[in-house]
């Protein structure tokens, strides 16, 4: 027998399951706790005092659940939308009275003609009151019977009596309706001119009334007539003649075929139409497989598919598999004015915070976190892709804490300007140029284990997540490293491939484990197939963007396979789309964004705003620190044009053959030195001041005329290398 239960002994919890399982409303309700028992007791009220309304066993549960909707409309729930909705509305009327009072004389004189149609109108209808025409028929008939009997004598005294009477009629309906309207002639001209006015009025408005046609608009359309138009019946029919729908036979009745549920729309919003529906239960069809037909619902709307935007609705937004949110535009979204960049004005910038970046079809913003991001860009060629690349590049100008490693593969002037803050910068594809990216994909390296190692040694209160924070940037000077690379296919087939197979490695390291040490990888390229970027650096990019593309093949190698079924389909954008693209954020998150402009000027400022931000916060480093022209443009001090292209050139060799300088000098800029040959070359750099110490120079054992990049420095002003640290 067991002993009995004492204050001492082991005391067991009655757990109750509806303390512990989800509340069906949004409503938080606090549950009384119940009391723990003593062991060996089972037989307890578990009854709280304050009984919640959503126990399974309340009968009354769902009656009494608040419903999970909100009390006012969106633009009642707070002063500001009020004060903003009763303003816009200030301005919609004032712009409306201006519109219309401009056009008021156009009014009158189609209110006249109106009227005037309306008075032949009104004519017309009294003429047969007023000719008597009920009599006249009576007087036809007698006198067709006359002649066809003319010797019935009864026959022509009924012909004479209703055409008596008919006469009489006509005499006293004339006489009245010209003693009414002489009656009211003579009541105009007497009366004072207010009421003659008014009189005016409420005879024209009627008859203007009457003379109005089906067509006819008495005033002019302030808005642009719709190009699209949408009802629920025609959604769908779309979505019928897609296939999403079952469709009709003859002896089925069209009332009782599937229909969308729609539980928003069809309205208007903006320039467009937006609706969101259900698919009907019942038949197969997900939201995703009308994601795939958007061409097709396109077409049966009337309308180019890059004017169809649809997603999925979530269930995080109150979705579910079936329900699709559509918005059509009354023309193509992506086109107009370019959206100039907010960057261009700002002063500073945090990337800790998302990076501006365009804009969707609808107008809203759209922003980056960049921070634990890679991102990759791809399209043809002359669509945008490097300028929509430099924009998040750009953010980390403004920013002193980051540290910028950057290599163009095409070796051209969109980078240059980034000399000026970048703590690598390695331009072209050349051998030079190869071995400085291998060297700097190795310093990267090394940095990412020391950082690593550093971020394990201190303590969780320090560094809670073993990752970078903004506190510990600061205080162990560990900039953000933002990794830049442009036209990688341009490295991987200029490379042998035991380098590539090395340098594919390396980056996948830092694009795998660098987010957590602070590094952003942001690569580029173009059709990124299996020769020119491998899927497994591609696979691990965590945010895609692709300008237009060839086909639906080529947009999946960029965005991801699989996503130009779901939507995602770069191959869709035009010729005219410049700087559009599709951008993915996720295994099912994707949006077509028109990008922001920033153009070369725009972005050379940048860098000079970013130097001047890195001068003052003691982060100036690496070849921004010792690059002369950079140092000297922020000086205000002017080096011959020649000399800073040729020591850009120079600037992973410490000497360099004329025939490779001058395909460096015209890779760089081809309009200016498409021309240049040696002779010519030589003399503008003497006119420039530099002096060569030696004409030939011996590269990898070889022998020839060339330059020594000490001579080219030599000709910068002295107090600039002193800057340097030259």
């Amino acid at each position: 027998m067991s002993e009995p239960a004492t204050d001492d002994a082991p005391v067991g919890t009655v757990h109750r399951l509806d303390d512990h399982r989800t509340s069906r409303t949004a409503l938080v309700v606090d549950l009384a706790k119940t009391p723990s028992a003593p062991a060996g007791i089972t037989d307890i009220d578990d009854t709280p005092a304050g009984e919640a309304v959503d126990r399974p066993d309340n009968p009354l549960v769902d009656w009494l659940a608040l419903p999970d909707a909100d009390v006012l409309p969106a633009w009642a729930r707070s002063r500001a939308s009020v004060v903003a909705n009763v303003q816009a509305f200030g301005r919609l009327t004032w712009w409306h009275t201006r519109y219309h009072g401009f056009r008021t004389p156009k009014y009158l004189v189609k209110t006249i003609l109106l009227a005037a149609r309306g008075f032949f109108r009104a004519a017309a209808g009294l003429w047969p009151t007023l000719s008597a025409q009920d009599h006249t028929a009576t007087v036809k008939a007698l006198r067709a019977q006359v002649k066809v009997k003319p010797e019935d004598v009864d026959l022509a005294v009924r012909l004479q009596v209703a055409h008596y009477t008919r006469t009489q009629t006509r005499r006293w309906r004339f006489g009245a309706a010209a003693a009414a309207v002489t009656a009211a002639a003579v009541g105009i001209a007497l009366a004072p001119p207010l009421l003659q006015a008014g009189i005016a009025a409420a005879v024209t408005t009627p008859l203007a009334y009457l003379g109005r046609g089906k067509e006819t608009r008495l005033l002019d359309q302030a808005a642009p007539p719709l190009r699209v138009d949408m009802s629920a019946q025609q959604l769908n029919e779309s979505l019928r003649a897609a296939g999403l729908l079952k469709s009709g036979s003859g002896k089925d009745d069209d009332k009782d075929l599937p229909r969308v549920s729609c539980t928003m729309g069809p309205v208007r919003d903006g320039r467009g139409w937006a609706v969101i529906f259900d698919m009907p239960r019942g038949g197969g069809k997900t939201a995703s497989d009308v994601l795939a037909k958007r061409e097709v619902i396109a077409q049966e709307l009337g309308v180019d598919e890059i004017q169809v935007i649809m997603s999925r609705v979530r269930a995080a937004k109150g979705g579910n598999a079936g329900r699709v949110s559509m918005w059509v535009a009354d023309d193509d979204p992506y086109l107009g004015p370019l959206n100039p960049s907010p960057l261009e004005k700002a002063e500073k910038f945090s990337i800790w915070d998302a990076v501006p970046f365009g804009q969707d079809a609808r107008g809203n913003r759209v922003a980056l976190p960049v921070m634990w991001q890679s991102m990759f860009f791809g399209g043809l060629p002359r669509r945008g892709k490097t300028f929509s690349q430099r924009l998040l590049t750009a953010a980390g100008l403004l920013d002193a804490y980051v540290r910028h490693y950057i290599a163009d593969g095409k070796g051209g002037a969109d980078w240059m300007p980034a000399k000026a803050i970048a703590h690598r910068l390695i331009m072209g594809a050349e051998d030079d140029a190869i071995e400085a990216l291998k060297a700097m994909l190795q310093e990267l390296l090394v940095e990412m284990e020391r950082r690593f190692a550093l971020l394990r040694d201190l303590p969780t209160s320090v560094c809670p997540e073993g990752k970078l924070t903004p506190d510990i940037m600061v205080k162990y000077n560990l900039p953000v490293i933002f990794v830049t690379i442009d036209e990688l296919q341009e490295y991987f087939t200029a490379m042998e491939r035991e380098d590539r197979e090395q340098v594919i490695n390396d980056l996948c390291r830092v694009a795998r484990r660098g987010p957590a040490a602070g590094f952003i990888s942001n690569f580029a390229s173009q059709r990124p197939d299996a020769e020119s970027v491998p899927p497994k650096l591609r696979e691990i990019i965590t945010i895609r963007y692709s300008t237009q593309v060839v086909d639906r093949t080529s947009s999946d190698m960029v965005l991801g396979k699989g996503k130009a079924a779901q939507g995602a389909d770069a191959s869709v954008l035009s010729e005219d789309h410049k700087g559009v693209g599709v951008l993915v954020t996720g295994p099912a998150s994707f949006v077509t964004v028109r990008a922001d402009y920033l153009d070369g000027p725009g972005f050379a400022a940048l860098c000079r705003k970013g130097r001047a931000l890195r001068e003052a916060a003691g982060q100036l480093t690496g070849d921004a620190a010792g690059d002369v022209t950079a140092a000297a443009d922020a000086a205000g001090l002017t080096v011959p044009a020649i000399v800073s292209d040729v020591l850009d050139v120079m600037r992973h060799s410490p000497r360099m053959f004329t025939t490779d300088l001058l395909a460096g000098l015209v890779n760089l800029d081809e309009d200016t030195y498409g021309d240049l040959n040696a002779e010519r070359l030589a003399s503008e750099l003497e006119s420039a001041g530099v002096k060569r110490t030696s004409k030939q120079v011996k590269i990898s054992g070889a022998n020839g005329a060339g330059y020594q990049r000490r001579d080219i420095e030599a000709a910068v002003p002295a107090e600039i290398l002193l800057s340097t640290g030259r």
